[in-house]
């Protein structure tokens, strides 16, 4: 006779719960819609799980497509250097298509976050580039928000070791999983009141902001004296959004941001990270970069560097933001004193900026979103799109109106005005 296992029972349970939460709050599935998944083999029991909620909700077509971490590292051992600028083109344009055509797009996250560490960081940076160009359509119809998209976590072996090392790997995994159930607020009575609850605060805070009009935002603390002037037009959203599908989705769980477009041209300043970036294998610690006029103009780190210019001279636009969000220190992931090097989880844990890529979803219809008159009013545009944290309980952030008042949004990373 097998006796079920607690710890099992509880993992069982909140995956399915998990699932539910992805279906109904992230993608918010509708009648006769396409899903297209993207997961690592290890997250194959959430797949079938979201697969099921999925059929149930209404969806005509689930189709998934997995990431094997072995096959990955067979190419960085094998594959001779002059093919690393290959991408699978007919891939992303498959992906693509599908997404023009109404699919709804969930991506699992919870690959092994130091997989390609002890890899030739050249051909990493070559494979990443080409797979940038590759997705680049994909990526435009996803930051426009084309379609509804959610982006959920699976606790895997190599994960829950980094996050938790020395630790047996059974327990270590138990444990992200815990972690991961508490940040996706899937543990109370109704998940999805739960989220309706927490969507409402997050669009209350978006909505104070957006009646503010800021023109700018000022980070001051330990190594930061940084403003970051905002796009015209901007937008600020949180939590979840209306895709142009008419689908309100939650693109990420779990979120506690607010967040809008900066101005590219308009940054000026110097900040240091409060957390370390997790990119590509490589952990980058204690970022500090200057900006002027906009543009990275100086940057260093303490470790991974090397790595960081790479990413740096992705193109003209990765040196620009993209993205500029707030969240308060007492956010849950920040108080669980955890560092997921993942950045779903590490960008909620503290107020952040982002390389790269905006989001035409932060821009008003006023002025016109075509890529050119959204480069107008100031948004960015680049292959990439990389979170890194710059907030933290030591963080100030002020509001700069247009006429040169003030007004105290954070103080020592909390939100000053409540909602």
């Amino acid at each position: 006779m097998v006796i079920p296992c607690p710890v099992e029972n509880k993992i069982e349970a909140g995956t399915d719960r998990l699932a539910e939460a992805a279906v109904r709050v992230g993608l918010n599935v509708r009648h006769g819609q396409q899903v297209i998944i993207t997961a690592p083999l290890e997250a194959v029991p959430l797949v079938r799980k979201i697969t099921k909620h999925a059929y149930k909700a209404g969806a005509s077509l689930v189709t998934t497509f997995y990431a094997d971490d072995e096959a990955t590292l067979a190419r960085f051992s094998n594959a001779a250097e002059d093919t690393f600028d290959t991408a699978a083109t007919w891939f992303a344009d498959g992906m693509a298509a599908g997404f023009r055509e109404g699919a709804a797009r969930l991506a699992i996250t919870g690959g092994n976050p130091a997989l390609l560490s002890g890899q030739n960081s050249d051909l990493v940076s070559r494979a990443s580039r080409a797979a940038s160009v590759a997705n680049r359509p994909a990526l435009e119809l996803i930051t426009s928000f084309a379609v509804n998209w959610n982006i959920v976590a699976a606790a895997t072996p190599a994960w829950a070791s980094l996050v938790f090392p020395g630790v047996p790997e059974t327990i270590a995994v138990s444990r992200l999983w815990d972690a991961i159930f508490s940040a996706s607020r899937i543990n109370g009575e109704d998940p999805v009141a739960d989220w309706a609850v927490h969507n409402d605060q997050l669009h209350r805070r978006a909505d104070y902001l957006n009646k503010r009009r800021f023109a700018a935002l000022h980070f001051a603390g330990p190594g930061t004296d940084l403003t970051v002037g905002l796009a015209e037009g901007h937008l600020w959203a949180g939590g979840s959004s209306k895709a142009k599908n008419g689908i309100l989705c939650n693109p990420n769980i779990p979120t506690e941001e607010v967040f809008t477009t900066p101005h590219r041209l308009q940054v000026e300043g110097y900040v240091r990270s409060t957390k370390p970036l997790s990119y590509q294998g490589t952990l980058i610690e204690d970022i500090e970069v200057r900006f002027a006029d906009g543009r990275i103009v100086e940057a260093h780190s303490t470790k991974g560097e090397s790595v960081l210019m790479r990413v740096l001279d992705t193109d003209e636009g990765s040196r620009r933001l993209g993205e500029v969000a707030l969240v308060p220190h007492s956010s849950p992931i920040s108080q669980s004193g955890l560092l997921f090097q993942n950045t779903l989880f590490d960008e909620n844990a503290a107020s952040h900026i982002a390389l790269g890529q905006a989001y035409s979803e932060c821009m008003t219809e006023e002025g016109g979103k075509t890529t050119e008159a959204l480069a107008a009013r100031g948004a960015n545009s680049s292959l990439i799109h990389i979170d890194w944290m710059i907030g933290s309980g030591e963080i100030n952030v002020t509001g700069l109106d247009a006429a040169g008042g003030t007004v105290p949004l954070m103080r020592a990373g909390e939100w000053v005005t409540a909602v």
